[in-house]
């Protein structure tokens, strides 16, 4: 089994910053060209990340009322099986696969490596932590299949029984426990403010007067400048009105110019200053985060395998988080791992 959870050791390059941003804006431009045609995904309804929502769900309604620290409200881990592991197990012949939501444009988290042969295939953080799960429940580690999910879409993906999880930088918080359920958590995280070098913006302050900031419609970034600046912790003149599908977007419109700052989170933003050297982060992150696996809340069986694996994946010293931060992370978030490490876990959930 080492063999087979073996991380994939060596880094490969874009090809260059130019390529890249090439890359970034077609992408852009071709996402424009599907709206403006009429696209089923421009017309879909907003999600329960995008829009407010009224919550029936006992389970969810629970959840909201004892959050007080949402990172610890998740379920004692287990080996055992149940209805919903069976289910996947017992998915017919080329079918039988977990089947995990994930980004493929985050940069060493989720992303294709146009440098990378064979297809471009996925890989990342994020990537190897969805490899370990489905080899432990399925036994083997490529019996995954990868659906892309944009930001927004991530809850409503899992909601519509779309995907068995999502393994997608997503954040743990009390709003998104109402819908889904979380693992406890793998990565710890703060939202930053990611600017041109040459901008007078020097952080999540008043620099940002006047200024145009994009967020992922969705986020728990856009979440915090809505609140902030209703509170007067932002400045009122700062317009946030700018929202993209995927957080990548962001970064594509501050190469055109069409944005001033992006806000998202470090681990993100950190990756996106890699891909282009013409910007960087700007201050410290103003708030403290953790990522999650998030799945079906009634999906106890599952919720409770998730969390055994995690513990596995922490603790394995040689093919675990610390390996896995070592490949795809250290380069953008430096050799020490500790401001990352997720905090000791705590089942809070009883049912």
């Amino acid at each position: 089994m080492g063999n087979a959870r073996r991380l994939r050791a060596g880094l490969r390059g874009w090809g260059g910053v130019g390529a890249m941003a090439t890359v970034c804006v077609l992408a852009l431009v071709f996402a424009l060209v599907l709206t403006r045609a009429g696209s089923p995904a421009a017309k879909a309804p907003k999600t329960p990340e995008a829009a407010g929502h009224t919550v029936t769900d006992a389970i969810g309604a629970d959840a909201d009322a004892k959050c007080t620290d949402p990172e610890k409200q998740t379920l004692p881990p287990s080996d055992e099986d149940g209805v919903t592991i069976d289910a996947i197990k017992n998915r017919p012949g080329e079918k039988r696969k977990l089947i995990v939501g994930i980004d493929q444009n985050s940069y060493r988290w989720g992303y294709r490596d146009p440098n990378g042969g064979g297809g471009a295939r996925l890989e990342g953080f994020d990537i190897d932590l969805a490899h370990r799960i489905a080899e432990d429940i399925l036994g083997d580690r490529d019996a995954v299949q990868f659906k892309a999910i944009p930001t927004d879409q991530r809850i409503s993906a899992i909601k519509d029984g779309r995907v068995d999880m999502v393994v997608r930088t997503m954040t743990i918080n009390c709003e998104r426990l109402r819908d889904v359920a979380f693992s406890a958590p793998y990565f710890r995280t703060g939202q930053q403010v990611l600017a041109p070098k040459a901008s007078s913006i020097t952080g999540y302050d008043k620099t940002l007067a006047d200024r145009r900031i994009c967020t992922a419609a969705g986020s728990t970034a856009y979440a915090k400048l809505e609140e902030d600046q209703a509170a007067g912790r932002l400045p009122k003149s700062a317009d946030i009105r700018t929202t993209v599908p995927n957080q990548l977007d962001c970064l594509v419109r501050l190469q055109l110019g069409e944005v001033d700052a992006v806000v998202t989170d470090g681990a993100l933003a950190a990756s996106q200053a890699a891909q282009d050297p013409t910007v960087e982060l700007k201050g410290d992150a103003f708030t403290t985060e953790y990522y999650g696996v998030a799945m079906e809340q009634n999906a106890k069986d599952l919720l409770r395998r998730v969390n055994r694996i995690l513990v596995d994946f922490r603790e394995d010293t040689g093919d675990g988080w610390q390996k896995a931060y070592e490949t795809w992370l250290s380069a953008t978030l430096g050799s020490d791992p500790a401001k990352s490490e997720p905090p000791a876990p705590q089942y809070l959930r009883t049912s």
